[in-house]
């Protein structure tokens, strides 16, 4: 007796078929339904949103922010400046190498206009300063020996002594003697401020792009001794004077000198590097940083000592608060070259939004005309399957896919599919014989506006035709 090959299981061979099914539908090729809506004011919204998306990539994307460029941000800079002037106080002259600190040209340095001066200081004990909280007082018992304060003078030794001027009191400390406030003097030194000289040297370079310049264009030796900037005739001269920075920045240069505060000058350089060398220039502005109203830390100050010793013995020191304005150069910028890659990327996302003229279109048919419903039936197609009971699932899935469906055990006995009426069973075939594949067929079309029922009813019916039908053939969705 010959022997009998054993089956594959009935869900591994419909999974096989499945599988093949699956991936003759990957290599179709599908195209969207055209539909041609005759509505002028429908068309005239259609045309007006492509033209603003047009409108806004032509002129906002690429001409304002210069998409099909390449760009990069923050060069890479160094600063170099320089002070010069001479001006006068109450009992002295005063250079460069007093006014300016740093004295090292860096990018933030300040220029010291007035000054509060406690001359000869030494180390001892003296009244605490009236500023300090809980520093007054009427006995010893209110001081406590060996107290720190953090925000004081020095270490307080226990005692209440007569204060440096008046009829008050204070705590005794251990600390540079005279304090601050004790005996300081005041010295204006902006006079002449306002006609100091800045020289800004400053050099940029965008590595991306192998780009580099600088500020100062002429090659004469004696150029900047004799030039000021000037945005318009003299651009390339960064020789500023102190009043006309102050000036720019809005600020009264009086005021500003007597409290302080920080000025901002900022270099930009925006270059487009599609044009020549010489269309990439720096750009000044200037502005005041630190808060002008905040009456609670207003201006601008520090201190510094200068100390000394008196017959080589005593150190001796003079403490000097310090108020100035300080100058910060802030450099940044941006440079943009032509690159195929942003260019394809924007032109793509361009071409891509016209569509959302479409969808809006869509929208409105489908949500607000009158004729939504005919224009539902014309844009989409539908299909359905026979309904089965649940438990026929596999024969369901075969005939949706175009298969073969499985053996008939799996059909319910009491509820057999039964097909449309003239078709499925063939003539000879009995109740045991195999069913034919019942293939799905087209939904009914949902009830038409009222001004349409007239016309679809005089219109006969047509019989389903061969191909409305999903071909019965194992190759399933190779042939969709």
């Amino acid at each position: 007796m010959a022997s009998v090959q054993p089956r594959l299981p009935e869900r591994v061979a419909t999974a096989r078929s499945l599988a093949r099914g699956c991936w003759s539908a990957f290599l179709d090729y599908e195209t969207p339904k055209v539909i041609v809506v005759r509505n002028r004011r429908l068309g005239v919204v259609y045309r007006a949103v492509q033209l603003l998306i047009l409108l806004y990539f032509v002129w906002y994307v690429f001409i304002v922010q210069k998409s099909y460029q390449d760009s990069e941000t923050g060069p890479e800079s160094s600063i170099i400046t320089k002070v010069k002037g001479i001006t006068v106080s109450e009992h002295k002259v005063w250079d460069v190498e007093e006014y300016v600190k740093p004295p090292e040209g860096g990018s933030v340095f300040s220029i010291i206009t007035r000054i509060e001066v406690t001359p000869s200081q030494t180390l001892g004990t003296c009244p605490e300063s009236m500023k300090i909280h809980n520093s007054t007082c009427h006995s010893d018992d209110d001081c406590v020996a060996g107290e720190l304060d953090m925000l004081g003078s020095g270490l307080r030794t226990g005692r209440c002594v007569p204060y440096y001027h008046g009829d008050s009191k204070t705590c005794e400390v251990s600390a540079w003697c005279p304090v601050e406030d004790g005996s300081s003097v005041s010295q204006f030194l902006g006079k002449m401020a306002p006609n100091f000289t800045i020289l800004i040297k400053n050099s940029i370079h965008y590595p991306k792009f192998k780009f580099s310049k600088g500020n100062i264009a002429s090659q004469k030796n004696d150029y900047l001794k004799h030039c000021t900037f000037d945005q318009d005739s003299d651009p390339y001269c960064p020789i500023f004077r102190l009043g006309f920075i102050v000036e720019q920045a809005g600020e009264n240069f009086t005021e500003l000198a007597h409290k302080g505060g920080v000025i901002g000058v900022i270099i930009n350089w925006d270059c487009d590097l599609d044009l020549s060398e010489s269309e990439c220039n720096p750009k000044y502005s200037f502005r005041r940083l630190d808060p002008k109203h905040a009456a609670a830390s207003s201006g601008y100050n520090f201190r510094f000592a200068k100390y000394y010793k008196i017959n080589g013995t005593t150190t001796t020191r003079t403490l000097i608060k310090a108020y100035g304005i300080r100058i910060d150069v802030i450099v940044h910028g941006q440079a943009g070259k032509f690159s195929l890659i942003p260019t394809i990327i924007n032109l793509a996302t361009a071409l891509t939004s016209i569509g959302v003229g479409s969808f809006l279109c869509d929208w409105i048919l489908l949500t607000f005309m009158n004729k939504n419903k005919v224009y539902s039936h014309k844009k989409f197609d539908k299909v359905c399957t026979p309904r089965h009971p649940s438990s026929s699932w596999p024969v369901t899935l075969a005939l949706v896919l175009g298969q073969a469906p499985p053996p008939p055990s799996h059909y319910s006995q009491d509820q057999p599919p039964s097909p449309p009426s003239g078709r499925g069973l063939t003539s000879g075939q009995g109740a045991d014989q195999p069913l034919a594949v019942q293939p799905p067929w087209p939904c009914p079309i949902s009830v038409p506006p009222e001004q349409m029922v007239d016309t679809f009813n005089q219109l006969p019916v047509p019989e389903p035709s061969q191909q409305d039908f999903l071909p019965t053939n194992p190759k399933g969705l190779a042939q969709l």
